[in-house]
Parts: C-alpha cells; sequence; structure tokens
C-alpha cells in the first residue's frame, strides 16, 4: 500500500475544502427568498431549522457512523433551553441560542459515553430511551416546563437590539439562515481537517482506527457533542422563531423524519442533510396541499422508489453538484 506524507493529505484536504461556484450560488439564492417572495419566508425558516437538524445527525452517522433513533432529545433540549432563559433570564436572542448550544453540548458530552460501546441495534434503543426519558421529564416537570400544553409567553427582543420578529416571518428566515450558515461552515470546514479525516477512519473501520493510533473514543465523543450542539442550536431557532416550545419536539417522529431527510439528500454529505430537507418540507406541503389524508403514502412511495432504484441513478442528471 502506498503511504501518503502529512504534507500531501493536507493539500488534497484544502482541495476537497474549497468552495466551489455552485455553493455559492446555492447559498445566495436560499437568502433572497425570504426577502423577494416574502409570502414563502415562514417555510424558509422551517426548512432552515429542519436543515440545521438534519445536518447535525449527519455528523453522528454519515462521518462517525453512530446510528441513532432519539436525536429529537437534543432538539427538544435546545428548544426548552432557549425558550426558558428567553422567559426567565433574558430576551435576547443571540445569547439565549449561546445559551441552549452551551447547554445541549453538555447534555451531548453526558450522551456521547452511552453510544461508545455495543451494536447499531444497541445504540438505537439508548439514544431512543434518552429521548423517552427527556419526554417524560419535560411533562413531569409542568411547573417548568408547562407539561402537555407547552412553554407559552415566550417573547423575544429584536435581534442584535435593531431587528423586531415581523409576523411574515422575514427575520426569523434570515437569523435561521445565517446561523444555518455559519454552522454549516464550521462543520464542513471540520470535516474536511485532518481530524474529520480521522473519524471517517473510525466510521470505515474502528479496530483498523485503533491500531494506528487513533484515540476512537475521543473521536466519538467530539463529534457526538458537536452534533447535540448543532440539533440544539435548531431547537433553540424553533422556540425563539414561534416562540412556543412543546412536548412534540421530543417526539419520535422528529428522529424518524431526520432520518428521511437523510436517505433522501444522501448519508456523509452536509449538503445532504441539507438539501433533503429542503426536498422533504416541499414535498410535506404540496403533496399535503393535494392529498391531505395520504401524504405520508406518497412520501413513503417516494422513498421505497428511491432507495430501490438508487439516489444515483434516480438524481444523475444532477450529480454534477458533489464533482
Amino acid at each position: 500500500m502506498q503511504k501518503v506524507s502529512a504534507h500531501e493529505l493536507q493539500s488534497t484536504l484544502r482541495q476537497v475544502s474549497k468552495w466551489k461556484w455552485w455553493e455559492l450560488l446555492f447559498w445566495g439564492l436560499i437568502f433572497m427568498v425570504p426577502w423577494s417572495i416574502p409570502s414563502h419566508a415562514l417555510i424558509v425558516n422551517e426548512m432552515a431549522i429542519v436543515a440545521l437538524f438534519a445536518m447535525s445527525l449527519d455528523l453522528v452517522l454519515g462521518y462517525a457512523g453512530i446510528v441513532s433513533l432519539g436525536h429529537a432529545a437534543f432538539l427538544g433540549f435546545g428548544a426548552y433551553s432557549a425558550a426558558l432563559f428567553a422567559k426567565h433570564l433574558m430576551p435576547d436572542p443571540l445569547v439565549g441560542l449561546m445559551f441552549a448550544m452551551l447547554v445541549t453540548s453538555a447534555l451531548g458530552v453526558i450522551c456521547s459515553f452511552t453510544v461508545l460501546r455495543g451494536s447499531d441495534l444497541t445504540r438505537l434503543m439508548v439514544t431512543l430511551g434518552m429521548a423517552l426519558i427527556l419526554l417524560e421529564l419535560a411533562n413531569k416537570f409542568d411547573g417548568l416546563t408547562g407539561g402537555s400544553d407547552g412553554l407559552q409567553g415566550v417573547v423575544m427582543g429584536p435581534l442584535m437590539g435593531r431587528f423586531e420578529f415581523d409576523l411574515y416571518g422575514q427575520t426569523a428566515a434570515t437569523y435561521s439562515l445565517s446561523v444555518l450558515f455559519l454552522l454549516f461552515y464550521v462543520a464542513r470546514h471540520w470535516v474536511h481537517s485532518p481530524l474529520g479525516a480521522t473519524l471517517k477512519a473510525v466510521r470505515d473501520n474502528r479496530l483498523r482506527a485503533m491500531s494506528i493510533g487513533i484515540h476512537v473514543n475521543a473521536r466519538l465523543i467530539a463529534v457526538y457533542t458537536a452534533a447535540a450542539a448543532l440539533a440544539g442550536a435548531a431547537g433553540a431557532l424553533m422556540a425563539q422563531t414561534t416562540g412556543f416550545a412543546s412536548l412534540d419536539v421530543f417526539a419520535l417522529d422528529r428522529s424518524a423524519d431526520v432520518m428521511l431527510m437523510l436517505v433522501i439528500g444522501g448519508v456523509g454529505w452536509l449538503y445532504g442533510g441539507v438539501l433533503g430537507a429542503v426536498a422533504f418540507k416541499l414535498m410535506h406541503d404540496i403533496v399535503a396541499s393535494i392529498t391531505p389524508q395520504y401524504w405520508t403514502f406518497w412520501i413513503g412511495l417516494f422513498l421505497v422508489v428511491l432507495v430501490l432504484v438508487g439516489r444515483q441513478k434516480l438524481f444523475k442528471p444532477w450529480h454534477w453538484w458533489k464533482s
């Protein structure tokens, strides 16, 4: 096997990490939508939030190989943290966002020790159990969280002290898109760094990674913590832009939907989470407007075709975006 020097590896990673023209066009067009089409600002806000949530799951699933069925635990914890912070301490959105990311990353550190060992089935059950525990705690401590009625009366202050959250959702959409882009930039730089390369080595073959001196557990703890912080940011954005947090954020449906987004967009590719979230939300809204009672059937049929045919064949004309 031919050896690759550290200099050659860093050079290759720098080439891969360079921004392509279509990426700049993609982000530019997205940021234009809330202001050029104000009627779609609210759905753009929702897309940005679920895209950030999907990207956080892709870090642990696509880049670390950790299967999770309870990723909504971090989404819900971030949502309640931001809502409670705004209601009882400070209504500033940016400070609340940073607080939610901090406490959710701390939860991620604690939960990361539960996924270091065991099989994929074990991780599925452990992560699902963590989400169910947090759901039950939020329901029991109704004096703090509002219980089944949800945490209401969350009023956010103006963004950066100047921009009020309007009814059309333009400020909220721009805020969520800005947070998504900033965290996407950080995650993109991270996965294309030497640390990200070792993380992929752990995903592909953990025993081989250990044999060449990679500290496997440290890598898994780091990526799980980072993914928890990103999911917590998505939850914080959800609570801040809606002024509400409910038990629904911990539901199994949230974790299942984000898995479907990654199936649609592709795993192990950060844009897979973003594009999968956009496609899923568009399909949901379009199909639900046509057949409100049977929209899940058509989305399920699309997923079956996608899995049987294969993403490469189904989306072959547009596969230049990954080149």
